[in-house]
């Protein structure tokens, strides 16, 4: 039942995938329907040479699709009417929000109609005394929590990739983000959505009640379903109060077991001022150093850029507090610093709103500095046991030697085998960098090279999936399963769960237009 694609020029793509012939190729009059639909104006095409490049591929550039139409609906009837004639057509469709994740769950595997929800990003109702915000799916993050901020409102999600990401999109990776360890995650905050089903059904749960027991809570299905059961067009959030103090310190300590120390400490004695904690090896430091030309802090060990010799072994732990007592605040932090004193090697608390942001940057910007070293392989994996979780990223640095791939002479140096200019073996791993979020668990787990290698990625999986299974782990703590870990759910999920999945998926999109290809290993 299926056609062999005539190009297979997506690195993330499993072996052997192909086009399924259960859906038909896209035809002028299906065009003419969408621009009666939504306008000319909004209806791109290749037919008319438009650019369709930044919808077809991902923000690393390693996904590719080739998606001939790109639709940007401004409204909810304009999404039903949509996808009730691809629908009846049987035409494939890709849900698109901010196109910044990291699996390739938005954009086309081969040439599906493209879904955007760009144009629909207005804000409908910011309740400041409830505390509760509505917005439409394509608002973007940092747009949302602007307007949040002049009613004295937070919102409660907050990613590296705020200024591009859309709400709509967070919601249907379920996003977790840098401060879930105080605002617990999105299927906590959201209150209701509205969406539509892959018939053009309209489907409306947008309740604002923060209590509402009346059957089955639907909105829970979609967050996280990856636009594969619907596609979310509002949403309504609890959001806190914005804090009137926030502290950040970034100090450092030696090894990751004190990190986990620190981290008990942390919880034990700022308690509930207490909005992130975040933790990056010496190697983060050194590839925003080298790649973005980031200044560390003064106090951070030297990590010699001319020499990878002198490079020391150390961790970066990133605290912030926020609250509405700055005199409390201060007392509880300062009460910790001085208890934790045989953990933290060196720091300092952020003196100014500059300098706070300049304390996130050294976290929040690894994810782009990694990318100029070529190809990056991206791992999101979680853990149960705090203990556990660096372990993997020694285990990961072991297996690359050991398959030849990766040249490690100190614990935190780079290879520079794939970066000599003189050398364009892209077979060689440049750097293996470990970070992530402590407060739930997560670790990313980056390995660089020049260019993709299908050498490196075979030494990282399976094994890196089975490694995590063993700790009794998930493949995939925040990013999702897009395409990219199509073929690897079943180390997270058992055989029972799954086929649940694939029932849910039969019953709410019987044709599988909706983001075909991704999350199961079948429509």
């Amino acid at each position: 039942m299926f056609l062999r694609c005539s190009s297979l020029r997506r690195f993330g793509r499993p072996a052997n995938l192909q086009r399924s012939n259960l859906f038909n190729e896209l035809k002028p009059p299906d065009i003419a329907r969408f621009q009666e639909i939504c306008g000319a104006a909004n209806v791109f095409t290749a037919a008319n040479n438009d650019d369709l490049t930044k919808y077809n591929q991902d923000w690393l550039g390693i996904v590719k699709g080739e998606s001939k139409c790109v639709i940007r609906p401004g409204s909810t009837r304009q999404v039903s009417k949509i996808l009730k004639h691809c629908n009846a057509q049987k035409l494939a469709v890709t849900p698109q929000g901010g196109n910044t994740g990291l699996v390739g769950g938005s954009v086309p595997v081969f040439d599906e109609v493209v879904l955007s929800m760009e144009k629909m990003n207005k804000t409908i109702k910011i309740d400041e005394k409830a505390g509760v915000a509505v917005f439409e799916a394509g608002k973007i993050l940092e747009q949302a929590n602007a307007e949040l901020n002049e009613k004295e409102l937070l919102f409660p999600l907050d990613l590296g990739a705020k200024g591009s990401c859309q709400l709509g999109g967070n919601l249907a990776t379920n996003a977790g983000g840098l401060r879930l360890l105080r605002y617990g995650n999105l299927h906590g905050s959201c209150l209701g959505l509205e969406f539509v089903k892959a018939d053009g059904t309209i489907v409306d749960v947008l309740s604002r009640n923060k209590k509402d027991n009346t059957g089955i809570d639907l909105k829970q299905l979609l967050i996280g379903s990856e636009g594969t059961l619907g596609v979310i067009t509002k949403a309504a959030f609890q959001c806190p109060v914005l804090p009137n103090d926030v502290n950040v310190l970034l100090c450092c300590a030696r090894s990751y077991n004190d990190c986990v120390e620190l981290f008990k400490k942390a919880r034990e004695q700022l308690g509930e001022i207490l909005s992130a904690f975040e933790f990056f090896d010496s190697r983060c430091v050194k590839v925003t150093s080298e790649n973005l030309k980031l200044k560390p802090p003064e106090f951070f060990p030297a990590t010699s850029l001319e020499d990878p010799q002198e490079d020391k072994n150390f961790f970066a732990v990133l605290v912030e507090t926020s609250g509405g007592n700055g005199e409390h605040d201060q007392e509880k932090l300062e009460s910790f610093l001085e208890s934790s004193s045989d953990l933290i090697t060196d720091g300092s608390v952020a003196a100014s709103k500059q300098q706070q942001k300049d304390f996130w940057a050294m976290r929040e910007r690894i994810a782009e500095a990694l990318v100029h070293d070529g190809y990056t392989y991206k791992y999101d994996v979680s853990v149960p046991n705090l203990s556990d979780i660096y372990k993997i990223v020694g285990a990961c640095e072991e297996r690359l030697v050991e398959g030849g791939v990766f040249a490690a002479r100190t614990a935190t140096s780079s290879s520079t085998e794939g970066r000599d200019g003189n050398n364009d073996n892209h077979d060689q791993a440049t750097r293996i960098v470990g970070y992530g979020h402590m407060g739930d668990g997560n670790l990313h787990l980056n390995v660089t090279s020049r260019k993709f290698s299908p050498k490196i990625q075979d030494l990282l999986e399976p094994w890196l999936w089975t490694e995590v299974q063993k700790y009794n782990g998930s493949i995939s703590a925040e990013h999702g399963i897009g395409l990219m870990k199509v073929n690897a759910i079943q180390y997270s999920k058992n055989a029972s769960a799954i086929n649940l999945m694939r029932s849910l998926k039969k019953t709410m999109d019987p044709n599988g237009i909706l983001n075909p290809y991704k999350v199961f290993a079948e429509i």
